[in-house]
């Protein structure tokens, strides 16, 4: 059964990689991509706020802006593909943020160790001192690669980036937890939803521009 679940997170991990670099080739491919999973996170974002049975104002006040926020990052995120500068910055956010994820990962599975909180059980201290490491690690590198330059600076921008990613992960495993629900959805085989995806990247990415600007 765990054999099964893992050959499934493989096979989709794999196809995901294949699409996250046709995006950045083809334009119709990104285009169609960010309407197809806009709209589903938004689905799996509503369905969430209706288990969680707030008050009705709250959960369309709620419902509401998620929608607009979505809209407004997939707007970016295309702008931001059509400028060569602009769109070597967001892969290597993007990569930065799926390192944060794997850091956490392989260095939960491997140290185990203390829970890191009572809102998502499965995630411990070990893994999410992996997420920074493997997020600053990357981002150094990634900027070493396109810049022929590194500081220290970058390492911290990288470890910042991966905290944000946590911060937005442990944000939609409060909500879950609330419902006792384990994943948003069951679109990606092995993987759960669209939002178990990507979650720490609606906040990493916007939050790494941020931190760029400010800092470099």
């Amino acid at each position: 059964m765990i054999y099964n679940s893992l050959r499934k997170r493989i096979y989709t991990s794999i196809l995901l990689l294949l699409l996250v670099y046709l995006i950045f080739k083809f334009s119709f491919i990104l285009i169609y991509t960010l309407i197809v999973l806009g709209t589903i996170s938004c689905i799996e974002f509503f369905n969430l706020i209706q288990k969680n049975k707030w008050d009705r104002f709250i959960s369309l006040l709620v419902n509401c802006l998620f929608a607009i926020y979505i809209l407004i990052y997939c707007i970016f995120f295309f702008y931001f593909t059509a400028l060569i500068h602009l769109k070597i910055i967001l892969i290597v956010l993007l990569l930065s943020c799926v390192a944060s994820d794997i850091g956490g990962f392989v260095f939960g599975k491997i140290f185990k160790g203390p829970k890191l909180t009572k809102i998502s059980p499965k995630k411990t201290i070990s893994g999410s001192i992996g997420s920074l490491i493997c997020s600053g690690v990357i981002f150094s590198i990634l900027i070493f690669y396109f810049t022929k330059n590194f500081e220290f600076t970058y390492l911290l921008i990288g470890i910042l980036i991966s905290f944000a990613c946590q911060l937005g992960d442990l944000l939609f495993s409060y909500l879950k937890r609330r419902v006792r629900l384990k994943d948003t959805g069951n679109f990606l085989p092995g993987h759960g939803g669209v939002l178990d995806r990507i979650d720490g990247t609606l906040i990493g990415i916007p939050f790494g521009f941020l931190i760029m600007g400010l800092i470099l």
